[in-house]
């Protein structure tokens, strides 16, 4: 790829440069050149329900014909008010008030400026302190950065933003020790009442945590006693629990939210990237009703955006959500995750370096090593994880990775295809993985043991 572009006006994050898109229809894009991709990260695990689905492409054209935007505070609009009520309908009894943002960031943003006037309703100002994970990402605001430990994002900016406390995350898969995972789970949940006693439980106001791990953590599963405990400990100190659902939400675990997996309700909850699937910028705050009434009856929720509630967006939303049940896309979702984590399971067995496979749903990653025994990381100067992506494009699949180790060493690919996979498109998945790895063995001379073979791996 050129390393710099005289043709464009637009800039990114590098001057690296890919193909132009040409045109999408479930799990594969085109380019201007007409290579096909096969979309195995859904973009940044966004792509929910695949691309360019007939039924919400109809729905937002339906829509644009009618209003493409309109002001919530001049006027309320059908499709926010449709969807919100569809929305609340998919969630456990209780959480059932809406407010619509544009995209993760302000999703997450919203919902922290939502508990903090919450506590002020109640008149508990002393409470502003956020406590999460480390590692851990939450967004690219400076304010989000605070509750974000991952250092590549954060380093630069540090003396910008409020740092707020964090603990460890249940990285209990690496854990050396006699404890059961059960005890492991219930360890890494007493560090949060630790550090609550710590910062004084009348200045803590929240825990934010994403219940299913996203790219900071390579889709990390907490031990099943996890977030029962983190449940019963935010309820004994009055904090409230914060599920950041933005990628792991919306389907792709296998159920609409990922904590619901653990039986556990988050009194706020964000969602974003598979809420509209790609089809339009959307985010959403879903929050219990007396939290919500309680923030309206004390003068009002202090915030807002300019496409709050934008209904192009709502409209691509609840379209997407009618997809998701019409289609059975949840069930899928389970049957087409296990399918692939056998897949990903059996590569771990010819390719050495591999020492994890995680995740839950259509929500998973593989973590590499240099010893599975000692969990130590491949060396950081390789940055397996870009080139594993590189190589990956080289064959058209698309895969998304990041460092495991809060940034600067370990490496995970994120391997995430839309819900609505078929066991071929999984086959042809698993085949292009397989040479990558092959290739990234060769270069850096890795053992493998690929004498073990099985049907879904050709």
């Amino acid at each position: 790829m050129p390393s710099k572009s005289i043709n464009s006006h637009l800039f990114y994050q590098t001057r690296n440069h890919k193909p132009r898109v040409s045109h999408s229809r479930g799990v594969y894009l085109w380019d201007q050149q007409g290579n096909q991709y096969l979309d195995a990260s859904s973009g940044a695990m966004v792509s929910n329900i695949g691309h360019s689905h007939p039924k919400v492409i109809a729905a937002i054209q339906k829509q644009l014909n009618q209003a493409a935007f309109a002001y919530r505070l001049h006027f309320e609009n059908d499709a926010a008010e449709e969807f919100a009520e569809d929305l609340s309908g998919v969630m456990p009894v209780g959480l059932n008030r809406v407010f619509f943002a544009s995209g993760g960031s302000e999703t997450v943003e919203s919902c922290l400026k939502l508990a903090r006037q919450f506590a002020i309703s109640r008149g508990e100002s002393s409470r502003y302190k956020v406590i999460s994970l480390s590692p851990s990402y939450h967004g690219c605001t400076l304010g989000l950065l605070g509750v974000t430990q991952y250092g590549p994002l954060n380093d630069p900016f540090d003396s910008m933003y409020l740092e707020m406390p964090k603990i460890a995350a249940p990285t209990a898969y690496r854990d050396q020790n006699s404890l059961s995972v059960d005890q492991r789970g219930e360890r890494y949940a007493d560090l949060l009442e630790k550090e609550i006693v710590k910062q004084g439980p009348e200045t803590v106001l929240a825990f934010l945590a994403e219940p299913v791990g996203g790219a900071s953590t390579g889709a990390l599963v907490a031990p099943g006693t996890y977030y029962p405990r983190v449940r019963e400990i935010c309820d004994r100190y009055g904090v409230l629990l914060i599920a950041d659902e933005v990628l792991c939400g919306a389907g792709r675990t296998g159920e609409y939210l990922a904590l619901n997996h653990w039986g556990v309700q988050a009194d706020i909850v964000a969602l974003a990237k598979g809420l509209a699937a790609g089809y339009s910028p959307l985010g959403a705050v879903v929050a219990k009703e007396e939290l919500v009434e309680a923030v309206l009856d004390d003068g009002g929720f202090l915030h807002g955006y300019t496409y709050a509630g934008n209904p192009m967006a709502c409209a691509a939303g609840k379209a997407v959500l009618e997809v998701l049940l019409e289609e059975n896309l949840m069930q899928r979702t389970q049957e087409q995750g296990a399918k692939l984590r056998v897949g990903l399971e059996e590569l771990q067995q010819q390719f050495e370096f591999i020492g994890d496979v995680r995740g839950k749903g259509l929500l998973l990653a593989f973590e590499l090593v240099e010893n599975r025994e000692t969990w130590e990381v491949l060396p950081p100067a390789w940055n397996a994880h870009s080139r594993i992506v590189e190589l990956a494009y080289e064959e058209k699949l698309i895969l998304y990775s990041r460092r495991t180790r809060g940034g600067y060493s370990g490496d995970h690919l994120m391997v995430c295809p839309p819900l609505c996979i078929t066991d071929g498109e999984l086959d042809e998945l698993l085949s292009k993985l397989k040479r990558i790895l092959i290739k990234f063995a060769n270069e850096h001379k890795l053992s493998t043991n690929l004498k073990f073979s099985s049907s879904m791996l050709h």
